[in-house]
């Protein structure tokens, strides 16, 4: 592993882009803690000291964990990338419903650029939008509860909030796209990930404090560590899992050549919504108590954050939008006609609409066994911390949506170098005798 880790530098192409990725990633990190303008630093610590709990509900931890940002801190990327992630998924959701913009999708990657390039547009007024609410939710209440952080609230520190937070996002959107064009992997993943793997000190911190204080508690932290490395292990084979449909394409005559007839396969992912559904799931159910403890300072009590019903509700949103999800972008009807098209056929089925009404039945079971996945997933860190009595920050780790975009994103990252190695003649992340085995294979 060391020799294929050094391999990645001895390459000046792979060797460039991953300090252009780590170059700009720190750019990130450091303005996720550059403080806004009338922001008093030294009162801010102080009064950050004394807090024994941050004060941060479900619904604002899963928005700084999706979206690399820093919502209930005064900061040039409280917002992260959210606006920009908001703007990508309406936009996806469009594509499907409106023709105009459907027939814009199939232009290929022109059309591709013209839709990214009305997210980046629309990008704007949501963060406009979203930078108000935070700035009178969030930003006010530090202002009420210590005195000096904010010491000139009105109408000059919210507009200076509102373009200093829409300015620190596009940037952000702007050093996403760059990672992406001259660096590693997808920028906005990276984003978010690193975000995510920014937390894991804190939390390991907690445990060793948690166990130092209570020795009993070391068997708990065993406990969590297998627990983990399972689920890890479970996300991985969920994430590379496929159905995988045989096809035969019909015969052709070329010139003088009869070409096609081959057996292949249509892989279709278990899980082909990914993150999405319980994404969406998570919003909803907290999405409300925030808004009310924002507005009133009450909060809805008929579904507590890891009660019963809360565990119920949100197990039926997953199912339901990854059913939803995927019925969106999975469409039977099309990869039937362009099957067809293409003079490919799945043996035993007519094309047309019975090879249509065959995918759909696969789609249907494969889609609840990754919605099933999925549950289970949400569920872990909820169960982990009401059962077994762990924080919930450290909980979060054990499943959820944050080890599923850092997993993705991780073997995403890893198969990419792994083709710039073997690219180049270099060993990649596989040891020889597999690399053999595979090629007589």
């Amino acid at each position: 592993m060391l020799r294929q880790l050094s391999n990645l530098f001895r390459v000046e192409s792979l060797r460039s882009r991953i300090l252009v990725t780590l170059g700009l990633l720190f750019v990130y990190r450091f303005g996720n803690q550059l403080l806004l303008p009338g922001v008093n630093h030294a009162a801010l610590q102080g009064w950050l000291e004394k807090q024994t709990d941050s004060g941060v509900t479900p619904f604002v931890g899963l928005m700084n964990a999706l979206a690399g940002a820093n919502v209930n801190m005064p900061v040039f990327m409280s917002l992260g990338i959210l606006p920009y992630i908001t703007s990508s998924i309406i936009f996806s959701l469009l594509v499907k419903v409106l023709p105009s913009l459907e027939a814009l999708s199939k232009e290929g990657a022109a059309g591709q650029r013209k839709i990214n390039q009305y997210s980046r547009l629309f990008t704007v007024p949501i963060c406009i939008a979203q930078a108000l609410a935070i700035t009178f939710s969030f930003f006010r209440g530090i202002a009420n509860e210590a005195d000096g952080v904010i010491p000139e609230w009105g109408f000059g520190f919210v507009l200076t909030t509102v373009i200093g937070i829409t300015a620190g996002t596009i940037f952000l959107m702007w050093i996403g796209e760059q990672i992406t064009a001259h660096g590693i992997g997808n920028g906005v993943s990276l984003i978010i990930t690193a975000n995510i793997v920014s937390d894991v000190p804190t939390a390991f911190f907690r445990i060793l404090d948690q166990s130092a204080k209570d020795r009993t508690y070391i068997l708990t932290a065993a406990v969590m560590a297998v627990v983990y490395f399972a689920v890890v292990i479970g996300v991985i084979y969920m994430t590379k899992a496929q159905r995988r449909i045989p096809i035969h394409q019909a015969k052709q005559m070329r010139g003088n050549r009869m070409v096609g007839g081959g057996k292949q396969f249509l892989p279709i992912k278990l899980n082909q919504a990914n993150v999405m559904p319980v994404i969406f799931a998570s919003a909803i159910l907290t999405l409300p108590t925030t808004i009310s403890t924002a507005v009133s300072g009450g909060s809805f009590d008929f579904i507590a954050y890891g009660g019963w019903w809360w565990i119920t509700v949100e197990l039926v949103l997953i199912v339901f939008f990854a059913y939803f999800w995927t019925s969106l972008m999975f469409q039977p009807a099309e990869m039937a006609k362009n099957l067809q098209e293409y003079g490919v056929f799945v043996p035993g089925q007519r094309p047309g609409k019975q090879t249509a009404d065959f995918l759909n039945k696969i789609m249907i079971h494969v889609t609840l066994v990754g919605a099933a996945f999925l549950a289970a997933l949400a569920v872990i860190p909820t169960m982990a911390s009401q059962g077994m009595g762990i924080d919930r920050f450290v909980a979060q780790f054990l499943g959820g949506t944050g080890i599923l975009i850092v997993v993705g994103v991780t073997l995403d990252l890893v198969d990419q170098l792994n083709a710039g190695l073997m690219s180049r003649q270099y060993e990649g992340f596989m040891t020889a005798s597999s690399s053999r085995r595979g090629a007589r294979g």
